[in-house]
């Protein structure tokens, strides 16, 4: 890969401040970022305004900074791009349908589970509404035997067989607000995104994005899923699961451990920030360069 072409991002939803496991997909977007010499977006993933929490992306912002990562170019926010969505939506045509199904419905039709625990939609919507029915949701058509691989930086091959294992997922959710599977690939493309970097959590929806990127023309990026922070209970550290709020006072042990979870070798102390990226990108190099 041309060195100069490297795009990456850290997209946070501003739910909360940043934790642990924020701060490992973070530290290992920015490491692979910087040894790439690329550029490194940031970008405010708040398309469920629902769970929005007010000045959590300023919080998140500030903190970043504080942490010694500074990013490239300007910041946006996935709130203010809903006419891209619009637009994409629109270019998937009859791919995409309306589906008056409730989330009860769906769950009843005991069809199976996908690997991120929701339901798989049994396809009842999908040669139109049944009468008395209402569009809730729209939802994408998957080819009936299509199933996407992909090689993980991290996680080596990945193969998932998207109708038993995802089936026809939301676009549009039903109070309205764009689904984040097509939000993140409209954004990705836009913003030409070559590298996506992030945690473990979201591999099972990679097969859904690159599904979703090949139909709109887009192209599919390289992908490195870094392992979940988990807590005592061995539960995906988050905000639901009693997350922590990083200690911006004092980054260097937070940053010391973030480096520790992903297991980078770091030669010696250090007792800076300055210091410890300069030994962090180096570990980075021994595990990642090219």
């Amino acid at each position: 890969m041309n060195q100069t072409a490297y795009i990456g991002r850290f997209a946070p939803s501003p739910t909360g401040p940043l934790h642990m496991g924020s701060l490992v997909a973070a530290m290992a977007s920015y490491l692979d970022a910087r040894m790439h010499q690329g550029t490194w977006l940031v970008r405010i993933e708040d398309i469920d305004e629902a769970r929005t929490v007010p000045g959590a992306d300023e919080a998140i912002l500030q903190c970043l900074q504080a942490f010694g990562m500074r990013w490239d170019g300007e910041v946006v926010w996935q709130s203010r791009r809903k006419a891209l969505y619009e637009a994409a939506f629109a270019r998937l045509g009859g791919h995409a349908y309306a589906c008056g199904c409730t989330r009860r419905e769906i769950a009843d039709s005991r069809i199976g589970v996908a690997s991120d625990g929701a339901a798989v939609y049994p396809g009842t919507c999908r040669n139109g509404l049944m009468e008395g029915k209402a569009a809730r949701a729209y939802r994408l058509r998957i080819a009936d035997d299509c199933r996407i691989g992909f090689v993980d930086r991290w996680q080596g091959e990945v193969s998932q067989h998207l109708p038993s294992e995802a089936g026809d997922f939301v676009l549009r959710r039903a109070d309205g607000f764009w689904a984040y599977q097509l939000a993140v690939v409209v954004d990705d493309a836009d913003q030409r995104v070559t590298d996506i970097v992030r945690g473990a959590d979201l591999l099972d929806s990679t097969p859904r994005q690159i599904y979703l990127q090949r139909l709109l023309g887009a192209p599919t990026p390289r992908y490195l899923h870094v392992p979940v922070v988990t807590n005592a209970a061995g539960e995906k550290l988050s905000k639901q699961t009693g997350a922590l709020a990083l200690d911006v006072a004092k980054p260097l042990p937070e940053l010391v451990r973030a480096a520790a979870t992903l297991e980078l070798p770091m030669n010696g102390g250090v007792g800076t920030v300055e210091q410890f990226w300069q030994a962090a990108l180096h570990g980075w190099r021994r595990r990642f360069g090219d």
